[in-house]
């Protein structure tokens, strides 16, 4: 019990640690580049959808906070990336109607039990989709220059991570479910990105 209680603890720390700086190398690209080529705004539009109905549903039910405390600090993360993206695509202007819309957003997820429920039934598909669309991206760009293999690859060791903490905590099969989902979904992202980067350096390479 006393070993089982040790690596929940270490598990909850470390992706709450890696979280803290889980997307820095994708800004830290995007700003050394000034260019967003290769990053999907669509993903990451989605990929906030799902944290935040993410996080309200685990403080709705009252979840324990070190199961979900690294989310808040993604979405901060995802709001400076977002900032950034419009930039660099000269569409900053846009990012007053995203505030309206994710705040709005966020405020009807609480005012019934019901929708609340049907929000986390949607998540995994939700973040789904911002993978996927991430991945359509790197296929039509063929251009993985400004993404960061590095934040794909912390992504992926925290939901692994995630998957332990969900089934000795709560052990909440739709939050499994994502979980399992994620880790396959943020691995073939990166495996892609680890593949256009390569292919990348070749071609330079040969020239």
């Amino acid at each position: 019990m006393m070993e089982s209680d040790s690596l929940l603890h270490a598990a909850n720390f470390s992706t709450l640690f890696v979280c803290m700086v889980l997307k820095f190398p994708q800004i830290f690209v995007l700003m050394r580049a000034k260019s967003a080529t290769g990053v999907s705004l669509n993903s990451l539009l989605l990929e906030l959808t799902g944290f935040i109905v993410f996080v309200t549903y685990q403080m709705y039910y009252d979840y324990p906070p070190p199961t979900y405390l690294e989310y808040p600090i993604l979405i901060a993360q995802d709001v400076i990336l977002l900032l950034l993206i419009l930039h660099y695509k000269g569409s900053l202007r846009h990012s007053l109607i995203y505030t309206i819309m994710f705040v709005g957003g966020w405020r009807l997820l609480t005012v019934e039990k019901r929708i609340i429920d049907l929000a986390m039934s949607l998540c995994t598909f939700i973040s789904a989709a911002s993978k996927f669309a991430q991945l359509q991206c790197l296929w039509r760009s063929k251009d993985a220059g400004q993404v960061s293999a590095l934040s794909w690859g912390l992504a992926t060791f925290t939901c692994i991570a995630r998957i332990y903490t969900t089934t000795v905590t709560t052990g909440d099969v739709q939050v499994l479910v994502r979980f399992i989902a994620m880790t396959l979904l943020n691995l073939w992202v990166l495996l892609t990105v680890l593949y256009y980067q390569r292919q990348s350096s070749s071609s330079k390479k040969e020239d």
